[in-house]
């Protein structure tokens, strides 16, 4: 039988990126518990955001199988170390991905707006300096800046533009992350979302959460913003009944109106 995620033997590594670890395993079996709605879901574009080693990727191909002959699987990573060593890992399990060295999706964003249907994202989440976000090498994998949000907060607009209407993305976050924020952040957006799994480890309490674009959540949204508009145009009014009619200057006399 053939195994549904990438094998560790044949994950391909290099000391500056980093290897399969608990966040890893927790985000490849969150997207196992959730395989038989992305079979049904029938993804034409699956992406993944900062491939690392490649195991996430690989094994979403795999666990995708026949079922996915007709969808492009495309991956990037900052570190082009990374994007050599995720090549050699799918080349090994006898898979292929469009692989790009690029931040995020920096000059993919026209081509792919609203357009991929699955997007995995296992980000540099480790509360650290800012300064430490976005360096060269293995550092780039945790780096995640105050609250380990820095690279986060980039990541989710980009992915609201990527994604299509029927678009599913899976975050990795810490409970320093503020999970609930992130998914009000989202939810203000017009997403739904779920937590997938959660995993605790010695060092850290992992959460993978589900966001898809939501029609009720969207209408909720529409709804706010449209009854915002309303009040704060009520209380502008209400100002400016306030304020006394003063004369204005025309040409070089005052007159009033």
């Amino acid at each position: 039988m053939l195994s549904r995620t990438a094998q560790i033997r044949l994950v391909s590594s290099h000391p500056e990126v980093y290897d399969p670890c608990d966040d890893s395993f927790a985000l490849v079996d969150a997207l196992l518990a959730d395989r038989a709605n992305l079979v049904e879901h029938c993804p034409s574009i699956c992406m993944e955001v900062g491939c690392g080693s490649g195991y996430v990727i690989t094994s979403l191909a795999l666990m995708l199988g026949k079922d996915s002959s007709g969808c492009h699987f495309i991956a990037t990573d900052i570190n082009p170390h990374a994007v050599g060593v995720t090549r050699k890992t799918m080349e090994a399990h006898g898979c292929h991905a469009e692989l790009v060295t690029t931040d995020i999706a920096s000059g993919l964003e026209t081509r792919l707006a609203g357009s991929v249907d699955v997007m995995v994202v296992n980000p540099p989440y480790v509360p650290t300096p800012e300064y430490e976000v976005g360096q060269f090498g293995i550092a780039s994998a945790w780096a995640g800046g105050e609250n380990g949000r820095s690279v986060i907060d980039k990541i989710l607009p980009v992915a609201d533009k990527l994604l299509s209407d029927k678009g599913w993305l899976y975050l990795v976050t810490l409970t320093a992350n503020n999970p609930s924020e992130i998914c009000l952040q989202m939810r203000k957006k017009g997403y739904a979302s779920r937590i997938v799994l959660q995993r605790s480890t010695e060092e850290e309490s992992l959460h993978i959460i589900k966001f898809w674009r939501d029609l009720d959540t969207q209408l909720e949204v529409i709804e706010c913003t449209a009854l915002n508009r309303t009040e704060h145009g009520v209380l502008l009014n209400s100002l400016l009944s306030k304020v006394p009619r003063l004369p204005f200057w025309s040409n070089g006399n005052w007159s009033s109106h």
